[in-house]
C-alpha cells in the first residue's frame, strides 16, 4: 500500500518532469480576450474541462491503462492509446499530451520496468502515439494501483497543472487556487468512479468551445504558454 501511494505521490506531483508547466490547454486564450477574469471563471473552465474532456476520455484511458499494464498487455495498450488519440484533434492540446507521455515514459522505462521500457520503445517507434494519460495509468498499473486511484490521481494533477497556469494568467492568488482545487474534489470523485469501471469504447470528448479556444490559441500576439 505504502509502495503503490508513493508511486502516485510521484507521478502526480506537479514537479514531476513531464512539461506540463508549459501548457494551460486554452486557459490563456479566454485570459487574453478577457473572457475568464477572476477565480470564479477560472472555476468554471476547470469543471467544463473536467466534465467534458478530462474525465470521460483521459480518466478513462488511464484507469484502462492500469489493467492492461498489470496484464502486461501491449496490444491492448496500443489500442486505448489510439483510441485516445482519434479525440485530440486539436493541434496544440495533442502535442502536449504526447509531450508529457514521452516525458513520463522515460521516467517510467528509467525506473527499471521492463513492460514500460517495451511500451517507451513502442512510443520511439512510432508503434504507438504515447498520450500522457495512457502512460501515466500504465506506470502506476505497474505498482499495482488502484484504477480508480489512479483516475483520481490524473484528474486531480490536471487541475492542478490549470490552477497554477491560472495564476500567472489571471488575478487569482495562491489560495484562491486552493480553494479551487478543494471545491472540484467531489465531481473528481464522481469521474474517477466513473472512469474506474468505463470500457476504451466508452471514452467521449465534447467540449467545442474549450477546442476553439485551442485552436485560436496559435494566433494570439503574445503567448506565455504552449498551448
Amino acid at each position: 500500500m505504502t509502495e503503490a501511494l508513493l508511486a502516485v505521490l510521484q507521478f502526480a506531483d506537479g514537479l514531476f518532469p513531464s512539461g506540463g508547466f508549459a501548457h494551460s490547454f486554452g486557459l490563456e486564450t479566454y485570459a487574453q480576450t478577457g473572457a475568464i477574469r477572476d477565480a470564479s471563471g477560472v472555476g468554471e473552465f476547470l469543471r467544463a474541462q473536467l466534465e467534458g474532456s478530462t474525465g470521460p476520455a483521459d480518466a478513462v484511458a488511464a484507469a484502462c491503462a492500469v489493467r492492461r499494464a498489470r496484464e502486461t498487455d501491449l496490444a491492448g495498450s496500443v489500442e486505448i492509446d489510439q483510441r485516445l488519440d482519434a479525440m485530440k484533434w486539436v493541434p496544440e492540446f495533442r502535442a502536449g499530451s504526447l509531450q508529457m507521455g514521452r516525458q513520463t515514459a522515460r521516467v517510467a522505462e528509467a525506473t527499471g520496468d521492463a513492460f514500460m521500457a517495451e511500451l517507451a520503445h513502442a512510443i520511439d517507434d512510432g508503434g504507438t502515439p504515447g498520450h500522457h494519460a495512457v502512460v501515466f495509468g500504465a506506470a502506476l498499473g505497474r505498482h499495482d494501483v488502484d484504477p480508480e486511484l489512479v483516475a483520481a490521481a490524473y484528474l486531480h494533477s490536471t487541475a492542478a497543472l490549470l490552477v497554477n497556469a491560472a495564476l500567472r494568467l489571471v488575478a487569482v492568488g495562491q489560495l484562491e487556487g486552493q480553494r479551487l482545487l478543494a471545491s472540484l474534489r467531489p465531481l473528481i470523485g464522481r469521474l474517477a468512479h466513473a472512469a474506474a469501471i468505463a470500457e476504451p469504447d466508452e471514452m467521449w470528448s465534447f467540449t467545442p468551445a474549450l477546442e476553439i479556444a485551442g485552436v485560436r490559441h496559435g494566433g494570439l500576439d503574445a503567448r506565455m504558454f504552449r498551448s
